[in-house]
């Protein structure tokens, strides 16, 4: 069953908007079997624009119910229903936020009638509602009135549940409240990754990396981000899409790993922190420090000369550590110095490094 709405709002600041007009039919997927239109007193003003766009003006809204007085009425007309809409982003959100401000929690599945549209009829030149209604020549009376655009919705998905021949493409789209298929999908990007350290990197579905973590154990840390519901947290489980990572062996390359490739990459969802201006010094002369690599057999290098920090790289012969030329060659260079020095030395002091090797 499917309750396929429109929802005319005052206009304004954002999670601000007020409903002035609603239109609901319920859709058993071949008839409107009920239906709810009503005016809605928002009890703020309307914005001139949307007076202009709508023709709904604060006058004709005086009388109208508030929002308390017919939420009963839309919980009843929209239970066990998948709310449709075209651009269901738009109208899902301000239902639930007038009902936030009821202290009820409104969660419905939901389908949008711009993504099915992009997916089962192609190539049109606009997805609004109102030219790709004409371009299929559905009729359309009293645009940008909930009950005419609500009507237009009804029609339009008609058409898409003819065309997803397979029924595969419209089930697929149902965004669940509960996020059910987002998280299947998480558990499974969690099944792949293995417990050891390292920094990970969060994909979205174009490659782009859009969150770097770090751990001990980078299966664990992972688990306990996906698990959390702060909004950043559930912004990069909504982008998650692949997951890779760089094993680190030990704790100072985690830190410092993590600290250059936040710098270079610069995900978005990660939180932006000032930069540290404290310059950190070691003595004027040249030292490897040895930690712990990866496997057994290998080292993790860091080369220090006159103070200053090259690089940092994996050795698994003892030659390459014994000829600087080949070392450098091997080591990765490190570009932002006054960091990594920061992070080193504040290693170095709170832990026991496993060698340092003056050169």
């Amino acid at each position: 069953m499917y309750a396929i709405l429109d929802i005319e709002t005052t206009g304004g600041k954002f999670n601000e908007e007020g409903i002035t007009e609603i239109a609901i039919y319920k859709f058993d997927g071949h008839n409107i079997v009920d239906q709810f239109i009503t005016l809605v007193n928002p009890e703020r003003e309307i914005q001139a624009f949307v007076v202009k766009l709508t023709g709904i003006n604060n006058k004709m809204l005086r009388n109208a119910p508030k929002f308390y007085e017919v939420a009963k009425r839309i919980i009843e007309i929209t239970s066990d229903c998948t709310l449709v809409a075209h651009n269901t982003v738009f109208d899902y959100r301000i239902l639930s936020t007038e009902f936030e401000r009821l202290g009820y929690d409104f969660n419905r599945n939901t389908l949008c009638t711009v993504e099915l549209s992009q997916k089962l009829i192609l190539d049109q030149p606009s997805y609004s509602l109102g030219k790709l209604t004409k371009s299929l020549g559905i009729p359309m009376t009293d645009r940008h009135r909930a009950s005419g655009d609500a009507l237009a919705t009804v029609q339009l998905f008609k058409l898409l549940l003819d065309k997803d021949n397979k029924k595969t493409i419209i089930q697929s789209a149902v965004k669940y409240y509960d996020r059910r298929r987002e998280k299947q999908k998480l558990r499974t990007l969690i099944d792949e990754i293995p417990n050891v350290q390292a920094v990970f990197y969060i994909h979205d579905s174009s490659g782009k990396v859009v969150y770097i973590g770090k751990g001990k154990d980078i299966k664990s840390e992972i688990n306990k981000l996906f698990l959390k519901e702060t909004k950043r947290a559930i912004k990069i489980q909504e982008r998650a899409d692949s997951i890779t990572y760089n094993e680190t062996g030990n704790e100072l390359f985690t830190q410092l790993k993590y600290a250059i490739e936040l710098e270079i990459l610069s995900p978005k969802l990660n939180i932006k922190k000032k930069p540290k201006t404290k310059i950190s010094y070691f003595n004027n002369d040249d030292f490897l420090i040895i930690e712990k690599g990866r496997n057994t057999g290998e080292n993790a290098i860091i080369l220090v000369e006159k103070s200053e920090v090259y690089g940092y790289g994996y050795t698994s012969l003892s030659y390459q550590e014994n000829q600087i030329d080949i070392l450098k060659a091997v080591l990765t260079k490190i570009d932002n110095k006054i960091q990594a020095k920061n992070i080193i030395k504040n290693y170095i002091n709170r832990n026991k490094i496993q060698k340092i090797i003056r050169l």
